[in-house]
């Protein structure tokens, strides 16, 4: 038995994390992922809201799979232009200002232009705000510091910047020689990674699945309706794959699969859940049961939209989710073969 190649994972992971992608401006990364997936001749359709469906015929054809991750991302519009010639933020995703702090962003334009800043307090000189470190980070008193020769609302608008246009995070993608990833984006661009990889080798291997399986690579998970439509009335089981939350109280680790029992959206199913751990534990996969507080995910979303499926979540272990993320190529390695089994395994109803 071999499992895909961990290393050309990684390498496909930080090309994913490299394509600017925040949630509504999603296209390039879907044009990507579609490329990839039309190489190895997989049926690929896109759906109206711009997520990417592909689907792996199976010898039941009358009951089928969904697996989904999301290529979509946090980021931010540009809210106002100020006098000064920097940008007023508004967030897309829930994450909070503190974690952008100082972050490299690039703002792209409608007509296709692209600009590099920073993101900082309006406050950050030390020299001339004595409440540099005490002044709160929110909307009113973090900007966009742009890279260009601006000195008022008019010169940004020259620049072809307008109220509207999409602000994206500079990834600072690392991979040490320790293992170890580092990255914004991983979340869930990881997980997006880890199908196609299964994929590719399902093709290459001409590997049997049971089920018809589809993958589907939403767009708008972060903002909480990615994955909640073109599920097809023959499809049981829907597995949302996507990072596994650590923190205080949390099991999840960077080195083992992550398999949610339940987040904010409520438990996840009992016997989906049974399952995934009696495949880890039978092939000797390392994983941890958690629970995330605060959490959704594209099946959650699929659940609340009145689908009748049974749905469960697993992925890789992230740290400092929502910040500047990491994991370990061993939490990349454990989660891939948990999906490994998973696709060749019965339905649990």
């Amino acid at each position: 038995m071999s499992y895909p190649d961990s290393k050309e994972t990684v390498e496909l992971i930080k090309k994913l994390v490299m394509i600017p992608s925040p949630s509504g401006n999603t296209d390039k990364v879907i044009t990507y992922v579609e490329e990839f997936l039309t190489g190895m001749e997989v049926e690929t359709t896109r759906n109206r809201k711009g997520g990417l469906i592909a689907t792996l015929p199976g010898k039941d054809e009358d009951r089928h799979r969904m697996l989904t991750a999301h290529v979509d991302t946090l980021g931010a519009m540009v809210k106002e232009i100020k006098p000064s010639g920097r940008l007023k933020l508004d967030l897309i995703g829930g994450y909070k200002y503190n974690a952008i702090e100082g972050e490299y962003c690039e703002i792209e334009t409608a007509e296709g232009s692209a600009f590099t800043g920073t993101i900082l307090m309006h406050q950050t000189s030390v020299h001339v705000y004595k409440d540099a470190g005490k002044a709160d980070r929110n909307q009113d008193n973090m900007e966009v510091r742009i890279d260009e020769k601006v000195r008022s609302e008019k010169d940004v608008r020259a620049l072809g910047i307008q109220v509207g246009d999409f602000v994206s995070l500079n990834p600072r993608v690392e991979v040490l020689p320790n293992g170890f990833i580092k990255s914004r984006h991983l979340d869930d661009k990881a997980s997006v990674g880890i199908l196609l990889q299964l994929i590719k080798q399902v093709k290459e291997e001409k590997i049997e699945v049971p089920y018809t399986t589809h993958f589907l690579i939403s767009n708008n998970e972060e903002i909480g309706y990615g994955g909640n439509s073109n599920i097809t009335p023959e499809t049981v089981e829907y597995l949302a794959v996507d990072m596994g939350a650590m923190g205080d109280g949390q099991q999840t680790d960077e080195y083992t699969a992550s398999i949610c029992v339940k987040d904010a959206s409520g438990p996840y199913h009992l016997g989906l859940r049974k399952n995934l751990t009696e495949l880890a534990e039978k092939n000797g996969i390392g994983y941890k049961l958690d629970i995330y507080p605060y959490y959704g995910s594209d099946a959650s979303a699929a659940i609340r939209a009145g689908h009748d499926i049974v749905h469960g979540l697993v992925g890789p272990g992230i740290d400092s989710s929502h910040a500047y993320e990491r994991t370990h190529i061993t939490s990349i390695e454990e989660t891939t073969k948990l999906l490994y089994h998973y696709l060749q395994s019965e339905l649990v109803l």
